[in-house]
């Protein structure tokens, strides 16, 4: 749909789709989400993860028009969520964590239904549907009733109708909450499928799901932003430990004992025979201590390299800080 778009440039060309600054929602003395923002181009996919409850999905809610923020603004090219709600909301394709579907109908005469409620030119209605059914491969189920199919057919049939009108941005909240593995990869393939030259947002608390679809993350937990980048930044540059791998040729008694004891070593590890993982704090010092140990010790040192962290690893260090976010202070 050819939808006129007003949205701004970052300084690097890129079109900016979406932007949300210091987006709050409190309830009575309880915060949900505190001052969170970020700017998503056109076309990117972005992964926006945390733990059950960090207000991933208060966030999308507002972003969406569905709940009205306590404070902050948030704009979908270019148009205020608050100021002109209706201009956002032609411009999004949002599905929920529960797929906004009627089960008594058949799944061709629902898409009808929804490209009619939103204002969907009528001649354009059945290239349209026919669009939403191919690119989400409901080709074998459109003619049946919705509530006589699986649930990985039904998140399909939510999925059509967040693209029917070809909106430029998708929201998608937990797109594959409840899903069998088969499912999941299903529904996968086709977010890749269907984002193009379309800006998504998936919010998910699987991170296997952000590292195999997303581009960047936006990390929240405790309804704060703790972290923005691109998964190959995260996990090379964030974070206190870091994780090397040490071959020797031979080992001499009492080698993993001294590595352990080394100053700013956290734990060390066996991989096989002749070969130790070594978590520690982050520093080349301490890798040539490592080094220096190995040698003296006779064992041989045959490699010693630096092993990148699962965006798991990071993830787990970025929601278990010691300190507090300042809504809770």
């Amino acid at each position: 749909m050819d939808y006129s778009r007003r949205a701004g440039q970052d300084p690097d060309g890129a079109m900016r789709m979406i932007e949300i600054s210091d987006l709050t929602k409190v309830y009575g003395n309880r915060v949900a989400v505190w001052k969170v923002s970020f700017r998503v181009a056109r076309g990117e996919i972005v992964g926006f993860i945390g733990p059950n409850g960090a207000g991933k999905t208060t966030t999308m809610r507002m972003l969406t028009g569905f709940v009205p923020p306590s404070a902050g603004t948030a704009t979908v090219a270019g148009f205020d969520v608050r100021e002109q709600p209706l201009e956002v909301k032609r411009r999004i394709g949002y599905l929920c964590e529960a797929p906004p579907v009627y089960r008594e109908m058949i799944v061709r005469d629902y898409l009808r239904f929804v490209a009619q409620i939103k204002k969907v030119p009528r001649e354009r209605h059945k290239a349209l549907i026919g669009r939403a059914i191919e690119l989400c491969g409901l080709e074998e189920v459109s003619h049946r009733m919705i509530g006589h199919l699986s649930k990985g057919y039904r998140q399909r049939v939510g999925l059509a109708q967040a693209i029917l009108h070809e909106p430029p941005a998708l929201i998608l909240d937990e797109p594959t909450s409840g899903l069998d593995p088969m499912q999941i990869i299903e529904v996968r393939h086709l977010i890749k499928r269907i984002s193009g030259d379309q800006t998504v947002i998936l919010s998910t608390h699987i991170l296997p799901e952000a590292t195999m679809i997303c581009s960047r993350v936006v990390v929240i937990n405790e309804g704060q932003v703790v972290a923005e980048d691109t998964i190959d930044n995260l996990t090379t540059g964030l974070g206190r430990i870091e994780t090397v791998l040490v071959r020797v040729a031979t080992e001499p008694e009492g080698l993993e004992r001294e590595l352990s004891a080394l100053a700013g070593v956290h734990d060390v590890e066996r991989d096989g025979q002749r070969a130790y993982r070594i978590r520690m704090e982050k520093g080349s010092e301490i890798r040539q201590t490592i080094a220096k140990t190995v040698v003296e010790s006779g064992a041989g040192l045959l490699e010693l390299s630096r092993e990148r962290a699962t965006l798991e690893e990071v993830f787990l260090q970025l929601v278990t800080r010691e300190d507090e976010p300042e809504a809770q202070r």
